[in-house]
């Protein structure tokens, strides 16, 4: 039985023995004895991660053997991030404008007494860019500072390129290093049915169905969302540039795409997206850069739950936002989603940020606070499907450069 058949499995028989424990009302059962499983596989997932996104961008940057190829790579992929991002928070905006014009959105929800989001909420972007250069390099790998390890592996393969022979010695234990690695990766990924399983029973558990109550529409503004942007941008790109079908397309990506939702951490997801890139035809070197860049600035699904939640909350508070101001949403969700960790929650903080910007009360957050876990699963699963869909384009688009090079 393949891979993506186990996790497809795993993830109906989760939601099937979660909604047991559920009406049963025994959900304690899994947070004490399936959600422990699950942790340890995310946390197994987290240990890899770091070493992965080092040592498969350095191999990248070297395998590619020129940094003029490496910045063509680059800015290729961010081009292509800042553009299906901006696209994201235009889907997000007019899906929440249909919602709310249509009177779908509740306008009578109001804070419980008590309840205080305390959250961060202010972010300078100079102070976000001091930040992403790192004073300490063992201090950016323990914190797991994604877009620090990232500077760092581009400043070592950028040297060891310009090194030349000198660097040979260091390009062999980095080789060596990345296949040893890579057998441990391989071997975590195998354990990813029996961390869905889990993950996935503990939280339909724990949420059950009634956990949409009120919010059920807010939720499935932003899974339409979710699902047009997939469709639209991503499948379509990866139709018109790589030559793949939507239906390979997402048949392909299916087994990061199912992880990404029971985890929600794109971090996490890294191994298993590069592999279903490479799988799709995506050349190695390519989807080792593409894919770790991608899983910390590729925010789309945090970038469309951040424009419906903003419109959402704004309704709640009675405010009706104006063109401007939803132009500035598009703007400020964009930057946010790029600073935004590929870590469980992350996007509540974002949220907050774009809150801020629309002086609409950021205490408001604890409204969709409880099931924040829900928009999350859903975001973390287009943003990694939108990393796959670049690692394919971007690859088309460097091997169509190379024969017009010849």
């Amino acid at each position: 039985m393949s891979l993506p058949v186990q996790i497809v499995l795993a993830l109906i028989l989760g939601i099937v023995v979660g909604l047991i424990f559920y009406f049963i009302g025994k959900p304690e059962i899994t947070t004490n004895y399936f959600k422990p499983f699950g942790t340890i596989f995310v946390n197994l997932l987290k240990f890899i991660v770091v070493p992965v996104v080092l040592l498969s961008m350095i191999d990248g940057i070297i395998s590619m053997g020129d940094m003029k190829k490496v910045g063509s790579v680059g800015w290729k992929t961010v081009a292509y991030f800042l553009v299906t991002t901006a696209c994201a928070c235009v889907i997000g905006l007019v899906f929440a404008n249909i919602f709310l014009n249509a009177g779908l959105f509740p306008t009578d929800l109001a804070l419980a007494d008590g309840e205080v989001w305390d959250g961060a909420t202010s972010a300078n972007f100079m102070d976000t860019l001091v930040a992403i250069f790192p004073s300490n390099m063992w201090k950016a790998f323990t914190d797991a500072n994604m877009l620090q390890v990232i500077v760092i592996a581009l400043m070592f393969g950028g040297g060891i390129l310009a090194a030349g022979e000198k660097g040979k010695l260091a390009q062999d234990i980095v080789g060596s290093l990345y296949a040893v690695i890579d057998r441990v990766m391989a071997f975590i990924i195998a354990l990813s049915p029996i961390g869905v399983f889990t993950m996935m029973t503990w939280v339909v558990a724990n949420q059950g169905p009634e956990i949409l109550g009120h919010l059920a529409l807010v939720l499935l503004c932003a899974y339409i969302g979710y699902i047009v942007h997939a469709v639209v941008c991503y499948s379509v790109s990866a139709k018109a540039f790589a030559g793949v079908s939507p239906f390979k397309f997402f048949k392909g990506a299916a087994p990061a795409m199912i992880f990404a939702f029971t985890s929600t951490s794109s971090a996490a997801t890294i191994p298993l997206s590069k592999e279903c890139a490479d799988e799709m035809g995506a050349e190695s070197d390519v989807s080792s850069f593409v894919i770790p860049l991608g899983a910390t600035i590729n925010m789309d699904g945090t970038a469309i739950y951040q424009c419906v939640a903003t419109i959402f909350l704004a309704a709640c508070c009675g405010m009706t936002l104006t063109v401007g101001q939803m132009v500035t949403i598009v703007v400020t969700a964009t930057l946010a989603s790029i600073g935004t960790a590929g870590t469980p929650g992350a996007g509540m903080i974002m949220l907050a940020m774009v809150l801020e910007a629309m002086n609409i009360p950021v205490d408001m957050i604890m409204l969709i606070y409880g099931i924040d876990r829900l928009f999350d699963m859903g975001r973390t699963c287009l943003n990694i499907t939108g990393d796959i869909s670049c690692a394919l384009c971007v690859t088309k688009w460097e091997s169509k450069k190379a024969k017009v090079a010849r």
